[in-house]
Parts: structure tokens; sequence; C-alpha cells
């Protein structure tokens, strides 16, 4: 009885981490869309087609509900799919709804007027194709007034985390880091807007220094699909639970493996 859980590549294990240490009776699956990595450099259109491909997989291997854990797909094909409608009996939800709510204080269905929050200045580091769909900035607007959002296109960090290149990725993120300041001195709070940049937290953290909140999603997916669950305990599917990649499943499994700290074994799709 799993429950679907897609990314481009890696990113996503960050979410599955959190969720399974949050129900551990729930079983997960993993769905890595590698050979097309990254999407946050992809058109709109390919992110569309590829985020549907991958959700439909899911849904034929019996997971009636699946999360995108990967911001890029969110932010770009989540609201079409559901416009155009899912089929009876299935779910298909984002990975930025939690974060939402959380710096705006409010339930993602309040639709009263926006207030004044705590957090004024909010630094946002995700993929060029977040960043260009303002998808984070338009929900902010909609629900809080007076936060200022400053979004840094973090080109680059993506590729090398796939790639295994941990010292590329921080030295990238020392550099995004150094824009983003160049624009907003002093974030009270950054947003890692990619289920990958948790995996570089520590690098993230010292470039901004102590004193910036660093906001990951893991924790706040995790709690928010343990809500969703218990108002929708039937939305939890027959599909098998495992770890399904379109790449290269020999290096997928050695890098998951040693994010996770715990043997993990990928097939291929």
């Amino acid at each position: 009885m799993a429950i679907g859980i897609f990314d481009s590549g890696l990113g996503g294990l960050t979410v599955l981490d959190a969720a399974q240490s949050r129900l551990p009776q729930m079983e997960f699956l993993y769905y890595a869309d590698s050979a097309n990595a990254p999407y946050g450099v992809r058109t709109p259109e390919d992110i569309q087609k590829l985020t549907e491909r991958a959700v439909k997989n899911l849904w034929y291997r019996g997971c009636n509900l699946v999360i995108l854990a990967c911001n890029t797909a969110s932010a770009v094909a989540l609201r079409r799919m559901q416009e155009a409608g899912v089929p009876n009996g299935k779910r298909v939800l984002g990975v930025f709804v939690p974060l939402i709510e959380t710096l705006t204080e409010r339930k993602w269905g309040d639709n009263s007027a926006p207030r004044e929050v705590a957090i004024k200045d909010v630094a946002l580091f995700a993929t060029p194709a977040t960043v260009a769909s303002r998808a984070f900035q338009r929900e902010f607007a909609f629900r809080a007034i007076g936060v200022d959002v400053e979004a840094q296109a973090c080109a680059g960090v993506v590729d090398a985390i796939e790639n295994g290149d941990m010292i590329l990725a921080e030295g990238l993120v020392r550099s995004h880091v150094e824009a983003l300041k160049r624009k907003m001195p002093n974030p009270e709070a950054a947003v890692l807007g990619c289920t990958h940049y948790p995996l570089l937290a520590d690098a993230f953290k010292k470039a901004l220094g102590k004193s910036v909140t660093i906001i990951c999603q893991g924790n706040l997916v995790a709690n928010s699909l343990a809500d969703y669950l218990d108002r929708h305990q039937d939305m939890v599917g027959d599909g098998l639970a495992g770890f399904l990649t379109t790449g290269n499943t020999q290096k997928m499994t050695e890098q998951a493996t040693r994010f996770l700290g715990r043997p993990i074994f990928f097939e291929a799709v």
C-alpha cells in the first residue's frame, strides 16, 4: 500500500526520508526521472509532459496519491494537471503548499484578505524554472502583505549533486548566496526551494550566516502528508514500495545509499 513520491532525481529523497520518519507504518514508491534531470533548466512544456508521464506511471502502479517532491514540477506542472482533472480516486499534491502555509501563517484554503506576517525579508533559492514561474511570489502576495521575496536562480547546483560532485555544488552555493546578498543583504529567512538543496543545507547556512533561518521542506511536507492522510485514509493505494529510475540504476543506488546512509536499491522503470 504505497504512496508515490516523484522527483527528477535525488532531491526527493529528502522528502522521502522525512515522510518515512513521520509515517513509519507507511510504504512509499519513489520514482526518479534521472534520465531527464535536471528539470530546472527545461521549458515549461517539457516539465509538464515529463511530470504527467511520471505521475501516470505511479498511478498505474497502484499509487492513488502521488507527491511531487520537486519544486519545479510543483510550480510549473501541478496547477495545470489539477485544472485538467485527475482520474477518479487519484490525487497529486505538490511540495510548496506546506511551505507557503507556514510562512504566511494561514491554511491553503483561506481566501481572506492578505495580512502581515512575522517574516518580512525572504530569500528564495530555487531552480531557474521555479524562479521563472513566480509561483512562490504569487502565492505569497495572495496571502501576505509587507513581505519582500528575493529569488535567486541556482543554475548548476542540481547537476552537480546528481553527478556526485559536492565540492562543485558547495562552490556554486557560495556563488549564488553572494549574488542573492547583493540584492538582499540581510534576509531573515532563506527558503531552500528545491528538494535537492537540503543536501547542502550546511553550505547554505555557512554562506548566509547564523542569523538567517534556513527553511527546508522535508518535515513540513511530511507533517502535511500525515494530516492529509488522517482526513483521506482512502487515498492509500495498493502499489508496492520500492525505488524506480529512468536513469542509471547503479549510479542512483550508490548515490541514494550514500545520501540516506542506508542501503537503497533502484530498479529500472
